[in-house]
C-alpha cells in the first residue's frame, strides 16, 4: 500500500481493478470514457457525502446551550446528547458490511444521505428531549453506515490512490465539520434566532449529497462493485484474531472520544471562560478547519511510511500542549489553543488511512473498517458523558480538561501499535 500513490493511473485501469471484466481481464480502451465519468461521478459523491459527516454534530455543539434551555435539559442529558453520536455509530455501523453486501456501498450511502436529511428536518420540529434524541439518531444511523463505507469505497475505485482520496474527502469532511460550526450561530441569529432554523438549515446540503448516488443506485453493478477473484476466494478472516485491529480499534475509539468531546463541549468551555456565544462558534470552527489542509496532507504522508507512529505521537502532543492551555489560560490563549486541539483530531485522517494501509485486500478494508469503527466508537461512549458529568458536579472545568488529558498518553500508545507496518491477514 505504501507504494500504491507511485501506481500508474488511466480510467479504465482503475476501473478494471475496482470492476473486473467477466473475463478478468482488464477492460478494453472502449469504455475508458464511461470508466472516466463514473469516477468522476463517485469523486463528487464522496466529496459531498464527506461534507454531511458532521455538521449535524458540529452544529448542535454551537446551540447546545440554546438547546438545553429549549428543551430543558439538565447537565447531565446534555452529556447523554454529546455520547448519542458514538452510540449510532457504534450500533449503525456494524450493520454496514451487510448491507453493502445486499444492495452495493452506493446503494447504502445514498440511504444513508437521505437518511441524514430525514433527520436534520424532522429533529427542529419534533418538541420534548426524546423525540430530539429519535430524529438525531436517525441522522446519526446515516452517518454512520457512511462513515464505514467511505474506506470501502476508496479502496474498491481508487486502490492506486488510496493516500489522495483518503485524504480528500477527509479534507471534505474536515470543511464541512468547520462550515457548521463558523455559520450555524449567524444563520440562526440571521433567521431570527430560533435554534431550531440554526439546526434544520443544514438539511439542505444534506439533500443535495444524495443527487451523485443516484446514478450509482440505478447502475447495480457499478453501484455493487463486483468483488475480484482474489477477494471472491479470500478466506473469512477472524479479525478479532488481530492485534493489528484491536490496536487499530482503540486508536480509532479513542481518538473519537477526543473529537466527540472537542465538538460537544469545546465552545461551552470558552463561554463559561467569558468568550462571548458567536466567538466561541468561531473557535470551533478554528479547531475543525485545521482538518482541512492537514486531513489532505495527512493521508498523503502516512500512506508513504511503513509505520504511523511518528505522526501519532506528533498528533497527541499536541492535543496534550492543547488541553494544557485550556486549564491554564482559556480565553487567553483560546486561538492558540483551538489551533493545536484542530492539529491533534487530524488523528481520524490517519485512523482511516490505517485502516486501508492495514489490509491487502478490499474484502479485507470492509471487515476491518467496520470492526475498528464499530468497536472504536462504542470505547468513545463513556467520554462525553462523563465529561458532563464531571462538569455538572464539580462546577468548573478543570476535570473534565484533566480527564481529557490523561486518555491522550493511550491514545499515542495503541496508535503507535496499529501504526506498524503489518496486515490483518497476516496475524489471522
Amino acid at each position: 500500500m505504501r507504494d500504491d500513490e507511485t501506481l500508474p493511473q488511466t480510467p479504465t485501469g482503475t476501473l478494471s481493478s475496482a470492476t473486473p471484466t467477466a473475463s478478468g481481464t482488464d477492460a478494453p480502451a472502449a469504455p475508458a470514457g464511461p470508466a472516466a465519468w463514473l469516477l468522476r461521478l463517485v469523486t463528487v459523491g464522496l466529496v459531498l457525502t464527506a461534507l454531511n459527516l458532521r455538521p449535524a454534530i458540529t452544529s448542535l455543539g454551537a446551540l447546545l446551550e440554546e438547546v438545553r434551555d429549549g428543551l430543558h435539559m439538565s447537565g447531565s442529558v446534555a452529556g447523554v446528547l454529546t455520547s448519542v453520536p458514538p452510540l449510532c455509530f457504534a450500533i449503525f455501523g456494524v450493520m454496514a458490511p451487510r448491507l453493502a453486501r445486499r444492495f452495493g456501498p452506493g446503494a447504502v450511502v445514498c440511504a444513508g444521505m437521505v437518511a441524514i436529511t430525514a433527520g436534520l428536518v424532522i429533529r427542529p420540529l419534533i418538541g420534548g428531549t426524546a423525540g430530539f434524541l429519535a430524529a438525531s439518531a436517525l441522522a446519526l444511523m446515516g452517518i454512520a453506515v457512511s462513515n464505514v463505507l467511505m474506506p470501502v469505497i476508496v479502496k474498491r475505485w481508487f486502490p492506486d490512490r488510496v493516500g489522495s482520496m483518503t485524504g480528500l474527502y477527509s479534507m471534505a469532511l474536515a470543511l464541512g465539520t468547520a462550515l457548521a460550526a463558523a455559520v450555524t450561530v449567524p444563520m440562526t441569529e440571521a433567521m431570527g434566532g430560533s435554534w431550531k432554523a440554526g439546526l434544520g438549515i443544514w438539511a439542505v446540503l444534506a439533500a443535495v449529497a444524495i443527487l451523485p448516488w443516484i446514478p450509482l443506485v440505478r447502475d447495480r453493478r457499478a453501484a455493487s462493485g463486483q468483488p475480484s477473484a482474489q477477494q471472491a476466494q479470500a478466506p473469512e478472516l477472524r479479525i478479532t484474531r488481530s492485534r493489528t485491529a484491536w490496536a487499530l480499534a482503540c486508536f480509532f475509539g479513542l481518538q473519537a472520544t477526543a473529537a466527540y468531546i472537542t465538538m460537544g463541549w469545546m465552545p461551552q468551555i470558552f463561554r463559561d471562560a467569558g468568550v462571548s456565544a458567536g466567538t466561541a462558534g468561531i473557535l470551533l470552527a478554528v479547531t475543525m478547519a485545521m482538518g482541512v489542509p492537514l486531513a489532505f496532507v495527512i493521508p498523503r504522508v502516512a500512506a508513504r511510511m511503513r509505520n504511523q507512529g511518528p505522526i501519532v505521537v506528533f498528533l497527541g502532543s499536541c492535543g496534550l500542549i492543547g488541553y494544557a492551555g485550556l486549564f491554564l489560560a482559556p480565553s487567553g490563549g483560546a486561538w492558540a489553543w483551538a489551533v493545536l486541539l484542530g492539529i491533534a483530531n487530524c488523528a481520524f485522517p490517519l485512523a482511516l488511512t490505517m485502516i486501508s494501509m492495514r489490509s491487502r485486500s478490499g474484502a479485507g478494508v470492509v471487515r476491518l473498517s467496520a470492526f475498528a469503527q464499530s468497536c472504536g466508537y462504542l470505547i468513545s461512549i463513556p467520554g462525553p458523558l462523563l465529561v458532563g458529568v464531571l462538569y455538572q458536579h464539580s462546577g468548573g472545568w478543570g476535570l473534565p480538561i484533566g480527564l481529557m488529558a490523561a486518555l491522550m498518553v493511550p491514545q499515542m500508545v495503541v496508535g503507535t501499535l496499529a501504526g506498524r507496518d503489518r496486515t490483518i491477514e497476516d496475524e489471522c
